[in-house]
């Protein structure tokens, strides 16, 4: 998985150093030896991941950072420090202002890309997900995400097999204000997914089960593949750890663990885990909202279309007929006139249950526009389609409909026209305007009545 890579060191020799160690592995890789530069190039070329030295003239990396994580255009791209210090201090402060990682010179290879390795896999996720929510932005359908909604406490379950670290890492999670479980507390690992296990960290150093097919495991399953897992190993685990992230872990932690350290990384991953669960919740509400009518819960016309389409092609291929049924509510306008549109669109509602209830489980029912509603029926000729048409018919008419907020009760009827598909030649369009020219009969007729153009 190659990505292209901006380097920000103000030191040549380093960013020669790891642009070869990034272009053995056929990443592209870009320079800045400034801050500013940094800034001007991540806005202009939107790298998918920017290695940043924080030891740097004028602007160092830390500001860099901020103002990387500030502007919306390049907020979303993950930051690795990259930096000769060691102290937990700095590393801590690289995660509050949000960068990812640290990776600390001189930079082992294996560390630079198993961490590469996870953060693509992370940005491939989120990168389809945010062009996803874009488009859904545009049409309306999407809100956007709130910080208040990426911060809130974490659900966090401790898995090490020593009772007295485990203990430890919850307490401190527990004191910052996070949702911590210890293995021992809930004494299996079974219902992660219905707890809402938003992070799992596990040691490297357990004896009792083999930590990385654990991890495997959990990546491996489909309820539990979203947790994020952080790893916990001492100095001499890094190749292990590097496994860990391989398999598909998130983060790495070295032990012993310290109390700040912990909670930036917490933090980090609970953020970049509900980002992800939040954009495809809204990618989701974004495609149902693309297809349902928001008054009566039916499908629209979008939909509509898209199901004609697939289920002719189907009849056709298997020599099976489909009938469409065509509604449309009986002065319907004279009823928004008398009651107003609010009743009107109780009306409307009302009808769409009554439709609901009266067809089968394959039915597809649409409401297209207005007052005007489209029943598609599979494998089902013109005479049993008519006869659906009539049932529905009479469910409508049937019963009163409460308006007003119940205050009111006014009689509702609708008039159909029925078509079914007439062989291979037959089209959309053609076996729409069939249907559509059984219903102005149907009209003209003297309405409440089912007329059919059924071939």
């Amino acid at each position: 998985m190659s990505a292209r890579i901006l380097v920000v060191d103000d030191i040549e020799a380093n960013r020669r150093l790891l642009q070869a160690k990034l272009e053995a592995h056929y990443f592209t890789v870009m320079h800045a030896e400034n801050g500013q530069q940094a800034l001007d190039i991540a806005r202009a070329e939107l790298p998918e991941i920017i290695l940043l030295d924080v030891m740097m003239p004028g602007m160092d990396g830390f500001e860099t950072c901020l103002h990387l994580k500030a502007d919306p255009r390049t907020s979303y791209i993950p930051v690795v420090m990259v930096t000769a210090l060691s102290d937990a201090e700095d590393r801590i402060r690289g995660l509050d202002v949000g960068a990812e990682d640290f990776l600390t010179k001189p930079v082992d290879d294996f560390a630079l890309m198993s961490r590469m390795g996870a953060l693509m896999r992370y940005n491939a996720v989120a990168s389809e997900l945010r062009q996803r929510q874009a488009r859904g932005l545009k049409a309306g359908a999407v809100d956007v995400i709130s910080e208040e909604e990426l911060n809130r406490p974490a659900r966090v379950f401790v898995v090490d097999d020593n009772p007295r670290t485990s203990l430890r890492m919850a307490n401190m999670l527990r004191e910052a204000g996070h949702v911590a479980t210890t293995l021992l507390e809930a004494g299996d690992m079974s219902n992660l997914a219905e707890l809402g296990v938003d992070i799992m960290i596990l040691s490297l150093s357990a004896q009792v089960f083999d930590p990385l097919k654990l991890c495997a495991h959990f990546k491996m399953t489909e309820a539990t593949r979203a947790i994020s897992i952080i790893l916990v190993c001492d100095q001499s685990e890094r190749i292990k750890a590097g496994k860990g992230l391989d398999i598909g872990a998130s983060d790495v932690i070295i032990s012993p663990v310290d109390r700040q350290e912990l909670m930036a990384r917490v933090r980090t991953q609970a953020r970049r885990s509900r980002y992800i669960d939040l954009l495809r919740k809204r990618v989701d509400r974004g495609l149902e909202l693309s297809v349902i009518d928001q008054l009566t819960g039916l499908y629209n016309r979008r939909y509509m279309v898209s199901q004609l389409q697939q289920l002719m092609h189907r009849a056709v291929m298997g020599g099976k007929p489909v009938s469409v049924l065509m509604c449309d509510i009986d002065h319907f306008k004279s009823v928004n006139d008398t009651y107003g549109h609010d009743a009107g669109d109780e009306v409307l509602v009302e009808v769409a249950g009554r439709l609901r209830e009266n067809v089968r489980p394959m039915d597809v029912v649409c409401r297209p526009g207005g007052e005007e509603f489209l029943v598609i029926m599979p494998d089902t000729p013109g005479d049993l389609a008519c006869a659906a048409g009539e049932r529905i018919r009479r469910a409508v008419a049937s019963q009163p409909f409460r308006v007003s907020g119940g205050q009111r009760e006014i009689s509702i009827t609708l008039s159909a026209g029925v078509s079914t598909i007439a062989g291979e030649q037959d089209t959309m369009a053609e076996l729409t305007k069939r249907a559509d020219t059984a219903l102005y009969q149907a009209k003209s007729a003297g309405r409440n009545r089912v007329e059919s153009l059924a071939a």
